[in-house]
């Protein structure tokens, strides 16, 4: 995909994000219910993933995927000033760096989408077979697999990051000029995906296990197993 296609993706997402935030932040009750089903989805994926957050070459990077994809605080002013200063963005980031935004914000309009449906069964306060039950009943199978699809992307967007020449160097000369233009948030998120990737010796092997086990557990919620979020 060129830079012009990751732009054009880039305004379409953040649109989306945007709308869905402000509809939650709109309705305190629905509000409260998505901020306790990202907290459910940020502990179950902590308790999947211990081994990683446990281990000193993944910790960083485990910590970043749970903390900035799945965690339960509103990323709406992150969003609201990169959306203000997009076309600085455009100009100051490496393709590499861009794909990487650009797929974290697609897997927030998608995630988005799909949790507001849950959140508005759920209520929030449910047991884990209300949140399966309602896995199943919100969007499609492609969906779930297309949020993966993401986070696989997000992964390989950030192992290319991390072999783009000099891109430590440009990281951090880009702190002041991100902090000026209002996009230090994102400066930072970018950052320290980019230490995170950097300290691992093979960093799609972090990626390719994290999707792994994360789409086994959607195979077994969708066939219907008793324990879907036990890993053989």
């Amino acid at each position: 995909m060129d830079k012009q296609q990751i732009i054009a993706e880039l305004h379409r997402d953040l649109e989306s994000v945007l709308a869905e935030r402000q509809a939650a932040r709109a309705f305190p009750e629905a509000y409260a219910a998505r901020t306790a089903l990202r907290q459910f989805q940020s502990d179950r994926m902590s308790r999947t993933h211990a081994d990683l957050l446990e281990d000193s070459e993944t910790r960083a990077a485990a910590n970043f995927f749970l903390s900035d994809l799945y965690g339960p605080h509103d990323l709406s002013q992150r969003d609201t000033n990169l959306q203000r200063a997009l076309p600085t963005i455009e100009r100051m980031l490496p393709v590499p760096a861009l794909a990487g935004v650009a797929e974290a914000i697609s897997l927030d309009a998608l995630s988005e989408r799909l949790d507001a449906g849950m959140a508005n069964l759920l209520g929030a306060e449910f047991s884990e077979t209300g949140y399966v039950d309602a896995y199943r009943k919100v969007g499609t199978r492609a969906d779930r697999a297309r949020q993966l699809d993401h986070v696989d992307r997000l992964g390989a967007a950030l192992t290319d990051l991390v072999g783009y020449p000099l891109i430590g160097k440009t990281l951090s000369l880009m702190k002041m000029p991100a902090k000026l233009a209002g996009v230090a948030h994102l400066h930072d998120f970018l950052e320290r995906g980019f230490k995170a990737f950097e300290a691992m010796r093979k960093p799609q092997d972090f990626v390719d296990k994290v999707v792994t086990r994360e789409r086994q557990i959607m195979d077994q919620i969708y066939s219907g197993k008793k324990k879907p979020f036990v890993l053989d």
